[in-house]
């Protein structure tokens, strides 16, 4: 059943996490649509990360603008979304939040909800190869740290954690089953 509240749900982490199996996975069960913010980078961003070069914030703004209007759209036409972001600072998150037309700056009160994917860095690193020897992404394992050093948590966001090192199953099920996502869909 596809959801009828316009529930917004981040799917974060640095690269690695596994945003993007989790977020396919959760979009066959609870029918919300998925958007790959990878897939809203234009093609300097790509090939700066292909070449190695860590995106600034000044990068970034144009990328997270595109997001916050996805998710604008979605909350506007009361249509249920999964989001794949990195969404390391706060600062990019309150973007993000300010999709939601009835959010107010910093409360964190918002129809957008973040989960992080919590994964240890050896873990990333294994998988990162992993993916980097299948040619299937263009972000190499040498940008991790970087990505690492900006992710940013700040308690008082409410932001839900998940063990990524989990079966996929696991981590749907254990999403499917958090305390802020009750009611708003069915399997």
């Amino acid at each position: 059943m596809a959801s009828t509240n316009g529930a917004v749900i981040v799917i974060m982490g640095v690269s690695g996490a596994g945003k993007t199996t989790i977020g396919r996975r959760l979009e066959k069960q609870i029918r919300y649509k998925y958007l790959d913010a990878d897939d809203f980078h234009s093609q300097f961003n790509k090939d700066k990360m292909s070449a190695g070069i860590p995106l600034t914030d000044e990068d970034r703004m144009p990328w997270l603008e595109s997001l916050r209007d996805a998710i604008k759209e979605s909350l506007i036409n009361k249509k249920g979304l999964i989001l794949g972001c990195s969404a390391l600072k706060k600062q990019y998150r309150e973007i993000l939040r300010s999709g939601d037309p009835d959010y107010k700056l910093e409360s964190y009160a918002s129809a957008v909800k973040f989960i992080l994917l919590d994964v240890p860095a050896e873990v990333l690193i294994a998988r990162l190869n992993k993916r980097a020897a299948k040619g299937e992404h263009y972000m190499p394992a040498s940008l991790l740290q970087s990505q690492l050093d900006l992710l940013n948590i700040d308690e008082s966001e409410g932001i839900l954690k998940v063990d990524a090192t989990l079966r996929p199953e696991s981590i749907v099920n254990s999403i499917k089953e958090m305390h802020p996502f009750q009611g708003y869909f069915q399997s």
